[in-house]
């Protein structure tokens, strides 16, 4: 608003602008979530039950290095890497296979096979369609990062927080292009920051308990969905009553004084009659 009272042009187009942006940033996680469901989420699902249904290798001393079967190696460990605390890399093992498989494989964790290894020792691992699956030294077995896992509920999680991230993001651009200067409180603070925490913590929070109980994939996004539709509801009335409120104290706001009501007006006194002389 201007001086005189009058809608500013200027502000306005930046705000449609930004809009627009929104809108167009939106399509990168619609579209990644698309491809979570369509792509990314039958693929592990295949390839889960393919390795499932492998079968052991009739003749290992034929089978080639990338067949559908289970074929058993024996393997001398050359190095360990047992690093806690590490993002990437922290638990790997290279192991000299040859000439069947020789490279280095990678773990989830230490725990039970990684952490018992040394330079030197013989043990034996399972290679499907190229990839070490698992590696056992004795009775103990452990699962390499490259085993297919029954763990769809991350990837459901991981989908749905793209999923809600690009609907933020079109809704709040959306306002803006529509009502350039009346979009709040569809602005980052304090609807849009907490919102986007809000997502993130429920889809992590709901993602990592449904893997470790086990429960239905389709869960997580049947519980993460109205946890962020309620809470949005709520920031939205709590935001509207702040800001009627705050508004209701300003000065301008104020109600006027009710006017005096006038003073009737007082009757004339009658003149005096002049006194006669003596």
């Amino acid at each position: 608003m201007t001086r005189a009272g009058t809608k500013n042009p200027r502000s306005s187009i930046r705000t449609r602008l930004l809009g627009v942006l929104l809108v167009l940033l939106s399509v990168i996680p619609a579209v990644s979530c698309w491809l979570v469901f369509s792509a990314w989420l039958p693929h592990d699902i295949e390839r889960y039950q393919e390795y499932q249904a492998a079968e052991p290798c009739p003749d290992p001393s034929k089978a080639e290095n990338g067949a559908d079967c289970l074929l058993t190696v024996d393997f001398t460990v050359e190095r360990t890497r047992n690093e806690p605390g590490k993002r990437s890399g922290g638990y790997t093992a290279t192991l000299d296979g040859a000439p069947v498989w020789s490279g280095t494989v990678s773990f989830g964790d230490p725990d039970p096979v990684l952490e018992r290894l040394v330079p030197g020792d013989r043990i034996t691992g399972t290679v499907w369609r190229g990839d070490v699956m698992s590696v056992g030294k004795g009775e103990l077995r452990q699962n390499t990062s490259d085993a297919p896992r029954d763990e769809p509920q991350m990837t459901y999680a991981i989908g749905t927080f793209l999923g809600l991230l690009a609907a933020l993001g079109l809704g709040f651009g959306a306002v803006r292009i529509v009502r350039p200067l009346g979009h709040a409180p569809f602005t980052w603070r304090p609807l849009g920051k907490t919102l986007l925490i809000v997502v993130t913590v429920a889809c992590a929070g709901v993602g990592l308990p449904a893997v470790w109980i086990g429960v239905p994939s389709w869960i997580v996004p049947a519980v993460v969905v109205p946890i962020v539709a309620v809470t949005a509801w709520q920031l939205h009335q709590h935001v509207r009553q702040t800001a009627a409120a705050a508004h209701d104290r300003s000065p301008s706001s104020t109600k006027p004084t009710k006017p005096t009501e006038p003073t009737e007006p007082t009757e004339p006194t009658e003149p005096t009659e002049p006194t006669e002389p003596a």
